[in-house]
């Protein structure tokens, strides 16, 4: 038997402070690859993601990378790039999407969550990312932006990814856990 992922491991620490000292974290942490940063309404978050974490990110990526070649979806990959609005928020998704061209800000960020803390869809709301999805205990939870923030959706309401079968997606995502080579057939065959 394919042992299991081990434990989360994430670590994560929870600040209050400003901007500015936001911005010093960030850049004291510049060669400190792995570290993620996060900041809204005064509260500066970093998290040490663990392996457990950057399994899931990685295999949903993968995913929806094959799910974006296979249908001929023009898209640009932005992983975990930084999404800033000047004084106001930052964060880093654990996996984030472009669909069509290149944007400051991606219409997609998608967050593994293996610890709660701080309120990641009012940080994303003042970002302006047009959809979010979480990841989280087995669950993929899809939100998208309205005039009035967001609405827990059903189905990607972005062009293209409404066409993707998420049924499909999450028991790819679970089957990876112990067969990702066998997950990333079953999802191409579903394609």
């Amino acid at each position: 038997m394919v042992p299991l992922l081990p434990k989360n491991t994430d670590q994560r620490v929870v600040l209050q402070g400003s901007w500015e000292k936001f911005k010093l974290i960030q850049q004291a942490s510049e060669d400190s690859p792995g570290v993620r940063l996060a900041y809204y309404d005064g509260t500066i978050e970093i998290l040490m993601p663990g392996e457990a974490h950057e399994f899931f990110a990685h295999v949903i990526g993968y995913l929806l990378t094959t799910f974006f070649l296979e249908r001929g979806i023009l898209f640009k990959p932005t992983g975990a790039k930084t999404q800033e609005q000047e004084g106001k928020a930052s964060a880093q998704a654990d996996i984030s999407y472009c669909i069509g061209d290149f944007k400051p800000i991606p219409d997609l960020s998608i967050e593994v969550i293996f610890s709660s803390g701080g309120n990641k869809l009012a940080r994303y709301q003042a970002l302006g990312v047009p959809e979010v999805w979480f990841w989280e205990d087995g669950t993929l939870s899809l939100y998208h932006l309205r005039q009035d923030g967001y609405e827990r959706v059903e189905h990607s309401e972005l062009i293209g990814l409404d066409q993707l079968d998420l049924d499909l997606l999450k028991r790819c995502i679970l089957m990876a856990e112990t067969d990702f080579a066998e997950a990333v057939k079953v999802f191409r065959q579903g394609l």
